[in-house]
């Protein structure tokens, strides 16, 4: 998911906005949509416990490309109204163009930072408890067994098994 929105992101921030680059964007939202969809469905069918609070900032999460790309189409209106158009009558519609003015390494690392604390580490966070949960139901799942196999054993010993 973090690729979904990353890269989109990523050609932001060092290219012009344009039809090309909107297509990306768009496409990335959609994608990441959809990804967002089948993981909470795939949580939820899970064995792991799903609890409103992380129902909630799923749906928050989600709702974040498509802010974004709300922002910065009305921040581009032109390169909208010539994406509608197909990029018509504009040379540099499909391809990337490095911006004008760039973005300072500064600027470009106080992002990293911030998308290192504000999104790797929940998401580290969430697989850190999807693991704690797999390896939870494998062990019980083996305890079962063994309480299983243990209860035929003392069941075969004393003849009632026969």
């Amino acid at each position: 998911m973090m690729a979904e929105v990353g890269i989109p992101i990523a050609l932001t921030l060092r290219y012009e906005v344009n039809p090309l680059l909107l297509s990306v964007q768009l496409g990335g939202a959609a994608v990441h949509e959809a990804t967002a969809l089948w993981d909470v469905r795939t949580a939820v069918g899970s064995e792991r416990e799903v609890k409103p609070i992380e129902q909630h900032i799923h749906s928050f999460l989600e709702s974040l490309p498509f802010g974004a790309l709300a922002a910065l189409m009305c921040l581009h209106a032109d390169q909208v109204k010539s994406l509608l158009r197909g990029g018509r009558c504009d040379p540099d519609a499909w391809r990337l163009v490095p911006r004008r003015r760039p973005l300072s390494r500064r600027y470009l690392a106080g992002i990293a930072a911030a998308i290192g604390t504000c999104v790797l580490l929940p998401y580290g966070e969430e697989l850190l408890r999807c693991v704690r949960a797999a390896r939870r139901n494998r062990k019980n799942e083996n305890d079962k067994h063994v309480r299983s196999d243990a209860a035929h054993w003392s069941a075969d010993r004393s003849g009632k098994g026969r």
